[in-house]
């Protein structure tokens, strides 16, 4: 690695000098610009605009354009003598906990390593700062800016995070923040159950960058002159339309193994509109329902269903009770073949749970009142001894 800056630490009276690495790199694709039809180069050269001549790096300087029109030309020099401290030193300022710094400010990362001569006091610095389960809030001028940065230790050395000022971050203006978004109780559970079948370490060693892999492969192919075929993916989401089904979907994908199939298992949710076949694999498991009518119309027919058995069970004890009194078995007998024939009625028709319920209850009152008036009628008197004088024929 080549450093890209030198300098020292100020930490207290304290001075450790140090280098600078850059501690990223990009592993994108390297193109150059070239003439479509031969593949040639194209050259950019640097020429004055008041003549058109080409002008050397060397004789290159920077310009602050004034709003009347005319320039201030500053040279290396002028930015080698600005008058700050940090200028070859990185400033401690204070001490503060990593989780009160917002990662937005932060935007390059540098390795930090000790000259020769600065071992002994970096060491201690490190291990000091370690223990202290915090970060150094630091200032450094760095490619002709000052700038704020955390040091910090990672893998026993120093990284340096600089960051941009408070009024470089943008503040979202979006009208949305504006409006009144409802969020149903059940599609915010759901959304919790999706976020903790998901839930996992941080290891991104177990992601690839597809897009340069695949990139590559057609460089390769045209190289050795294959034809390129398009390997296979999944299909562009689409607009949510049924918010429930599709997070449903993408809950059963998680659980199955298939995160790269979330997104289409609940495209293919909103498309079909209706709730998914695996989907019970998701908010029944997290305990989270979404009742619809359909769901309480059967939840109202399973309790018509309880109340007709409790009701089937009073017929029948009553059927029992009437037959020990003589003159009811008729009617005891009769009861249960007319609640059967009420209810293959609204089998037949179809009648609504609530209409065939309300149907039910009368005809079971009728036959407990039947049963009832049965028990309580009186019994038919003895007949008493007559005369036995023959009874006198009426003529014809």
């Amino acid at each position: 690695m080549r450093a890209t800056w030198k300098g020292v630490i100020s930490f207290g009276l304290v001075s450790i000098p140090v280098r600078l690495y850059s501690a990223t790199q990009e592993r994108d694709v390297a193109f150059h610009q070239v003439r479509r039809s031969d593949g040639s180069r194209i050259r950019y050269r640097r020429v004055a605009e008041a003549d058109g001549d080409e002008v050397n790096y060397a004789d290159i300087a920077k310009g602050y354009e004034l709003p009347d029109g005319e320039t201030v030309v500053l040279t290396d020099e002028d930015f080698a003598n600005l008058p700050l401290s940090t200028s070859r030193a990185i400033d401690v300022l204070e001490f503060v906990p990593l989780e009160q710094v917002d990662p937005i400010y932060f935007a390059k990362s540098y390795y930090v390593e000790p000259d020769r001569t600065g071992a002994k006091p970096y060491v201690l610095l490190r291990d000091a700062l370690a223990a202290s389960g915090r970060v150094a809030l630091v200032k450094i001028a760095l490619r002709q800016r000052e700038q704020l940065a955390t040091l910090r230790v990672r893998g026993g050395v120093f990284v340096l995070e600089t960051m941009v000022w408070p009024d470089e971050v943008r503040q979202p203006d979006f009208p949305f923040l504006e409006e009144d978004v409802a969020v149903r109780p059940q599609e915010l559970s759901v959304a919790a159950s999706l976020i903790h079948t998901l839930a996992a370490d941080f290891d991104p060693t177990r992601y690839t960058d597809n897009y340069r892999e695949a990139l590559q492969a057609v460089i390769d192919a045209k190289v050795a002159g294959r034809e390129v075929v398009a390997s296979p993916g999944g299909s562009a989401g689409e607009a949510v339309g049924d918010l429930m089904a599709a997070l449903r979907a993408s809950i059963a994908a998680a659980r199955a193994g298939r995160p790269g199939e979330a997104a289409v298992a609940g495209g293919a949710a909103v498309a079909g509109g209706a709730a998914v076949a695996d989907g019970d694999a998701g908010p029944a498991a997290a305990g989270v329902t979404d009742e619809g009518p359909d769901d309480k119309a059967s939840d109202d027919k399973a309790s018509d269903d309880k109340a007709s058995d409790g009701r089937r069970g009073g017929r029948t004890s009553s059927v029992k009770g009437a037959s020990s009194a003589p003159g009811t078995r008729s009617t005891a007998r009769k009861t249960p073949s007319s609640t059967r024939s009420t209810a293959k009625t609204n089998a037949a028709t179809k009648t609504p749970p609530a209409k065939a319920s309300a149907a039910k209850a009368s005809a079971a009152k009728a036959s407990a009142a039947k049963a009832t008036s049965s028990r309580t009628a009186p019994k038919t008197a003895p007949r008493t001894p007559t005369s036995k004088t023959p009874p006198t024929r009426r003529s014809a």
